[in-house]
């Protein structure tokens, strides 16, 4: 275990008690340096250690799909925990925190490790930790390849600063795991059931915002991560940006919810018989791109906010507000795909009905709320409500960069200037049109959504 990966919250000193693995991002049991740690550790000092769940029953404003996708990997994971007599621990409620800091004192707890997350959600949580529990906090960062404070110590302008930090350490991180060590001591106290089936029919989520075809857990993501190096990694770098080809990896949700490790793919890539520009053009994309939004999120507390927006962006967007907008929709007609373009009402209706859209989709999507709404700031925040509502890697850094760049230039330069954008990166339909068949794109969702209400 390389305990570069981790660093102490506190300045606490571990006395006795077990260890608790307080998992936030990274659902897995396989591949998961934060639960390596917690093992490591927990040898060295001689004691047992389990795995501690936190889960909000609002989902944090999301829905049914979100949960159940969470739930059928939590479940997954319990097992999988039991057969190596880890005990699981579920802290449940609307105040998460405080449940969390009564299951760990419950316990008895001699230290705490968690996963790293740079989202105001996660962190605020940790503060709270830090400030009410007197045994030490480590965080590791089991998402990342390069943990996010050594990739960089500061903000990054664009991917072109970061990659060459980003390479130079890859050789030092991008390596095999450690294999987990056994647990062999029992732990002391009582271990609660957990009643699953009563927590999916009480939760507190919209029951509209439907299951999709994905299934949650290790096992799907480890299924879905071989069908991609099989089917589709070799042609990834000429099909990735065609809509209405199966190009991309639909990893996404597997990343987003940790049942799968971003390391372990690409070291799967990096052993793969695919030609080697498909693996350079996916590996930009998985380490390069993902850890710039996890730099940004986590050196710009404003990521969800046109705060965080460069000044330049600032200024020509300001400059703009006054432009004339030939349409302005609200965030109910955006929601229900009534606006006038066909197209972008198709990646709406993709995303809200398969929980995903496209990433190239992604991009025109996101400008067109900037075309389309009366100011950058309602752009920014129905942007963000779309994406998390319906988007299964939704509340993801991804997602916050993702509109960010779209909307407000984050990890771009300017551009020719034009009316509402100012010098922001300009997308249109007839860009759309050059790259890939529009209507066939508009008449498969069209099917789908179709075959679906049916």
């Amino acid at each position: 275990m390389d305990f570069r990966r981790c660093r102490q919250k506190n300045s606490q000193s571990y006395q006795r008690g077990p260890l608790m693995y307080w998992m936030n991002r990274d659902m897995r049991l396989q591949d998961n340096w934060a639960l390596l740690a917690t093992a490591t550790m927990a040898k060295e000092l001689g004691v047992p250690f389990g795995v501690l769940y936190s889960l909000d029953p609002s989902f944090l404003g999301g829905g049914f799909r979100q949960l159940s996708f969470k739930i059928s990997a939590l479940r997954e994971l319990e097992q999988a925990l039991s057969a190596r007599s880890i005990p699981f621990f579920l802290a449940l409620g609307n105040s998460l925190a405080e449940e969390t800091v009564r299951v760990v004192q419950e316990q008895g707890c001699g230290a705490i490790i968690t996963d790293f997350s740079p989202l105001h959600v996660q962190q605020a949580w940790l503060s709270t930790l830090v400030s009410k529990v007197q045994v030490p906090i480590f965080e590791v960062d089991a998402h990342n390849v390069v943990p996010a404070w050594i990739a960089s110590p500061k903000l990054e302008f664009a991917a072109y600063t970061l990659r060459p930090k980003l390479h130079q350490l890859l050789p030092d991180f991008l390596t095999e795991f450690d294999p987990l060590p056994t647990q062999t001591l029992a732990w002391g106290g009582t271990v609660p059931s957990i009643d699953w089936n009563a927590i999916l029919s009480t939760s507190v989520v919209r029951r509209d915002i439907t299951e999709t075809g994905f299934a949650g857990g290790e096992t799907a993501a480890h299924k879905a991560l071989a069908r991609f190096l099989t089917d589709r990694l070799p042609s990834y770098h000429t099909m990735r940006n065609d809509p209405t080809k199966e190009g991309q990896s639909d990893l996404s949700p597997y990343l987003h919810y940790g049942n799968l490790s971003a390391q372990r793919v690409a070291l799967a890539v990096q052993k793969s018989s695919a030609p080697e520009e498909a693996k350079a053009s996916f590996l930009e994309e998985l380490i390069v791109r993902r850890e710039l939004s996890d730099n940004f999120c986590l050196y710009n507390p404003a990521y969800d906010s046109t705060a965080s927006f460069h000044v330049w962006a600032k200024t020509t967007l300001d400059a703009h507000r006054g432009d004339v907008r030939t349409f302005v929709y609200t965030q109910e007609e955006f929601e229900h795909a009534k606006t006038h373009d066909p197209l972008w009402n198709a990646a709406q209706q993709e995303m809200v009905w398969t929980g995903k859209m496209h990433g190239y989709l992604r991009m025109y999507w996101a400008k067109k709320l900037l075309e389309w709404t009366a100011s950058p700031e309602d752009a920014l925040a129905i942007g963000i409500y779309l994406n998390d509502t319906y988007s299964l890697d939704g509340r993801d850094p991804n997602g916050y960069a993702g509109l960010a760049w779209s909307i407000g230039g984050v990890h771009d330069r300017a551009w020719g200037e034009r009316p509402i954008f100012g010098k922001i990166r300009y997308m249109n339909d007839a860009g759309c049109k050059r790259k890939f068949d529009v209507p066939a794109y508009i008449a498969r969702v069209n099917r789908m959504v179709r075959d679906l209400q049916k």
